[in-house]
């Protein structure tokens, strides 16, 4: 059991203060005035950046996919426990490992009127799997030999060997369905079958959806959605308290939040997240490749103290990469509390004692240059040399930092999963050793041949209670190598006009509330 972490001192308090203040007092210092809407059902969305693509084929950055689920329907969509429902398909079946059969709704229409049958969602697929077509999806549907289909109602996929996660291809924001006849063209004017329409796009400025009247299930009580560009989050608190924005989503830092709180016009709602925070070590390095050193540095991170003082609370402890909430997560893991004591005990007789100077050892960790990434390093030098362990910080670039990582150039990283965690099929992507870059995520090259064997059948394991089982002999082991040091989970969280009510938000942070949101908060 995860005891209760010793929080910082007082010092440490006014250190993390101390970086702090220059972010409030540009927004407090502000003069702003509200504004009223003429249209309570018209909202304007603040997003950070513009979408690239909004072909579902194509579409790989998260504004994309996560507009892509508003215009488009999937053949299944997905709970927040990651389980499975219809969504074109009215059922589906698994006569053998190899078979996928989808029987479909019928009656369904794109947004310009025509029908939605079987043929579209071959040509959907076959077009991805195309090498001429060059999507950046066909590595997805590597498995999948050919797509049938008998009648108009029904769409057989047959794979070249079994694979359990095939299915987490098919939701709208992975593969939205489009008409057969799609162009090359068909990003500038997507046509789809979801809640809502495209009805313009303008590069780095805006995005403009209106509902979907013909919506195949309850069409939305939102008018039109206004996802509207704003990079600067300084910039996004402002709109919100002066009333020209309606909401926004995790875009905001979580300092701003309870600023924008004690606006009368504005609320706050949140709920726990699955994007996954960690830290992950370069198991090539001499230092980090003692298994003990990495279970030292999660003793001596006080991440109750992270996430309270620089998250203000918008976080949940992680034990693995999994969400809690999810079907196949295990809790029962080896934990870590903070317990710097015993951090010291594991580097002593791992052989690397304090020096004269009292530094036991010297690392590195590469970050992004954003604030928060930022602030979470500076705290960690603070925390990791009470031990005896002396950090250093290289923030940069996130290009530079993402190519530094997947060519193993560094010893620690602070990173973010966002998605790819949500499916068991993560656990080979990320730590199979036959999946280092470009083949895949094991940017640490860790190594172990039972991981490989486990992440091996939960490729192919169709059960999903003998598929949990072999989940659960990943974490568990994972949880004693530490490839990765689980941060946290970052909390969905959005700052809204109050007349919205409590938004119904997704655990994965996509926007399909806006489907079923009443706009007067009834």
């Amino acid at each position: 059991m995860l005891r209760r972490a010793n929080y910082p001192s007082s010092n440490f308090r006014l250190f993390v203060a101390s970086l702090l203040p220059y972010v409030l007092a540009s927004f407090c210092l502000a003069s702003c005035s509200h504004s009223s809407h003429s249209d309570p059902s018209s909202l304007t969305f603040l997003i950070e950046s513009s979408p690239t693509n909004l072909d579902p084929r194509f579409a790989t950055d998260s504004q994309s996919q996560r507009i892509d689920g508003l215009l488009f329907s999937g053949l299944l969509e997905r709970d927040n426990q990651m389980n499975f429902h219809g969504d074109l398909a009215e059922s589906w079946s698994t006569p053998d490992p190899l078979t996928y059969v989808f029987h479909m709704r019928r009656g369904i229409r794109f947004h310009d009127g025509r029908a939605l049958t079987s043929a579209d969602v071959k040509a959907t697929f076959d077009f991805i799997m195309n090498p001429a077509n060059k999507s950046p999806k066909q590595g997805a549907l590597r498995m999948v030999t050919s797509v049938e289909t008998p009648d108009d109602a029904t769409v057989i996929f047959h794979l070249r060997q079994a694979y359990a996660s095939f299915s987490v291809n098919l939701i709208p924001s992975a593969i939205g369905i489009v008409p057969a006849n799609a162009g090359a063209d068909f990003s500038r004017h997507p046509v789809g079958s979801g809640p809502f329409r495209f009805v313009r796009q303008s590069q780095d400025e805006e995005v403009v959806l209106e509902r979907n009247p013909e919506y195949f299930r309850d069409a939305p009580q939102v008018a039109r959605v206004r996802f509207r560009v704003v990079p600067d989050g300084v910039v996004r608190a402002l709109e919100l308290r002066k009333g020209s924005a309606d909401l926004e989503m995790s875009s905001l830092s979580p300092d701003i939040i309870p600023v924008l709180a004690r606006q009368p016009d504005l609320a706050v709602t949140d709920r726990p997240g699955t994007n996954f925070t960690y830290l992950g070590f370069n198991l090539e390095d001499p230092i980090l490749a003692h298994r003990e050193i990495r279970q030292a540095l999660a003793l001596a991170t006080d991440r109750e103290a992270l996430i309270r003082y620089l998250l203000h609370g918008q976080a949940k402890l992680a034990a693995g990469a999994l969400p809690p909430v999810h079907w196949a997560a295990d809790p029962n893991v080896l934990q870590y509390p903070y317990t710097p004591a015993r951090a010291e005990q594991v580097l002593d007789a791992a052989g690397f004692p304090r020096k004269r100077d009292g530094v036991r050892l010297r690392l590195t960790l590469k970050c992004s240059t954003e604030e928060q990434a930022r602030l979470i390093g500076a705290a960690l030098q603070e925390q990791w040399r009470r031990a005896g362990i002396e950090l250093e910080l290289r923030p940069l670039e996130l290009a530079t930092l993402f190519s530094d990582v997947a060519k193993g150039n560094f010893q620690i990283t602070y990173q973010r999963w966002v998605g790819a965690n949500t499916d068991p099929d993560f656990f080979e992507y990320a730590f199979s050793s036959k999946r280092f870059p470009p083949d895949g995520a094991n940017r640490g090259h860790y190594r172990n041949a039972h991981i490989d064997a486990l992440t091996d059948q939960i490729r192919v394991e169709m059960n999903q209670e003998k598929r949990k089982e072999l989940c659960s002999e990943v974490q568990k082991t994972l949880a004693e190598d530490l490839p990765y040091l689980p941060m946290w989970f970052n909390d969905v969280v959005s700052v809204h006009r109050r007349s919205l009510g409590a938004l119904d938000l997704p655990s994965t942070g996509n926007y399909n509330f806006l489907a079923t949101l009443h706009p007067g908060g009834n």
